[in-house]
């Protein structure tokens, strides 16, 4: 989740201001970048306790401890509550999940030095704490009520407004972490296209980066639980978005969904005024009754935008939020499947062909039945271990036209390979967990923050 836009102060007076933002977006090819997200739940070393924003041990604190590596800190109220430098930002998510935004960059092996320093640096002001971290989906071992709170306003809102529209919002905002990627495009045509692909193809990322099994130490029926937690946080903000497959779909449309999506906040003078369940089109008429007059900027717009949680998103960007947290190997591939098969004319002309004649209801098969079954869900005449290996050798080709290679002449595709490896095995994550879960492990849920700790 995202802090307060760094956007203009103008009021909105017209429509069209809203839609010339998001095409503000559009880039050529050469300036495309690739930003890389990725969330992890901290844990006391004693005693496993995801550590509170307070204390000596406390997020807090080792956020003051990353300013030794040239992070700025960014204050609310007084309180550390984010990092910048370069570009990319750490930021917190609300029971204190830490989040790496990445800075824009040309490739993946830039990504992954990006994301391995990240790790680097976390470690070794953890390890002082007396903190870990773990890359997962989902929290293992504690319950909604064990997690802490991060003292952020606009957390206080989104948190008395989420039980109204579904029973595991606040599972969502406490007790899960993802990896996600931001790509470009280079007109709304691009878009159109790009949103179609990444959007039919995000169960195949939910399937390979399935790694949510556990609820409370035990196994939860699922293989992709925080996959399944958006089925039911709220209906006016998440989903599938079968709009963007109608005729005429471009940034008008989206725009359209997002004046449709209630208000969470608005951020004036340093503090976030509470518009849950708000219109924006209200508030564009100076209706609003808890900011009589008042005219929405361009920051409330940009702000409004990071509100809506559907499997793809756009802004000024294109956003892939199918994927579950994982370790540091995982966190280089999720942005090399995605660049592979949509920065590579061939690679998305082929990606478009594999899903262009997907209906609605198969899509929403895919989405609705991966969260339990990953890759042996049913698909057509086989299941979607097939459809996520054509999607994954296509993707491989694009890296490997990308030509993008590092000091040793590897191109990027070497970074698939433990994606190939699931689909090869036809085993997630989840389901390697589970079996060491019901093997070696006893039943002790404890030995994960262990074994799988950065």
């Amino acid at each position: 989740m995202s802090s307060p836009s760094n956007v203009a102060e103008s009021p909105i007076t017209d429509r069209r201001e809203l839609v010339e933002y998001i095409a503000s977006g559009n880039k050529p090819k050469d300036a495309w970048r690739i930003g890389t997200e990725h969330e992890k739940f901290g844990f006391r070393l004693d005693d496993l306790r995801p550590p509170t924003f307070d204390g000596e041990r406390g997020i807090e604190a080792l956020l003051t401890g990353l300013t030794r590596f040239g992070w700025e800190k960014v204050e609310e109220h007084g309180r550390t509550i984010a990092l910048l430098k370069d570009g990319a930002s750490v930021t917190l998510e609300p029971a204190g999940q830490l989040e790496l935004s990445g800075a824009p960059l040309e490739n993946i092996h830039e990504t992954c030095r990006e994301t391995n320093a990240h790790l680097a640096e976390v470690k070794t002001v953890a390890q002082e704490l007396q903190l870990g971290f773990l890359g997962m989906g989902f929290q293992p071992k504690w319950r909604r009520d064990e997690m802490p709170w991060m003292p952020k306003g606009r957390y206080k809102i989104m948190r008395e407004y989420m039980p109204k529209r579904g029973d595991l919002g606040l599972d969502m905002m406490t007790r899960t972490c993802t990896v996600q990627v931001n790509l470009d495009f280079a007109s709304e045509a691009d878009m159109v296209k790009k949103f179609r692909v990444s959007l039919a193809l995000q169960p195949i990322a939910t399937a390979l980066f399935a790694d949510s099994p556990f609820t409370e130490g035990k196994p939860n029926g699922y293989l992709s639980y925080r996959s399944h937690i958006w089925t039911d946080t709220d209906p006016d903000r998440t989903g599938m978005l079968d709009f963007v497959f109608e005729d005429g779909f471009g940034f008008e449309r989206y725009v359209d969904y997002l004046l449709d999506v209630p208000m969470y906040f608005s951020y004036r003078n340093g503090e976030y005024i509470d518009l849950s369940g708000k219109s924006f089109r209200r508030f564009m008429d100076g209706k609003l009754e808890a900011l009589p007059g008042a005219l929405p900027t361009l920051r409330d717009w940009s702000d409004h935008m990071t509100t809506a949680f559907p499997e793809v998103r756009l802004k000024k960007y294109l956003e892939m939020r199918g994927a579950d947290g994982g370790p540091w190997n995982r966190l280089c591939a999720l942005p090399a499947f995605w660049v592979g098969l949509l920065y590579d004319d061939v690679a998305l002309d082929a990606a478009w062909d594999l899903v262009k004649d997907f209906s609605n209801a198969e899509r929403h098969a895919l989405r609705d039945g991966v969260p339990k079954h990953a890759l042996k869900l049913p698909f057509r005449n086989g299941n979607l271990r097939d459809l996520a290996l054509e999607a994954l050798k296509i993707s491989a080709a694009g890296l490997q036209r990308r030509a993008r290679k590092n000091a040793n002449g590897a191109d990027e595709s070497i970074f698939l390979a433990p994606l190939i490896d699931f689909a090869e095995a036809n085993e997630t994550p989840a389901e390697r967990k589970l079996a060491l879960f019901h093997g070696e492990w006893g039943g002790d849920i404890d030995h994960v923050f262990a074994e799988f700790a950065y």
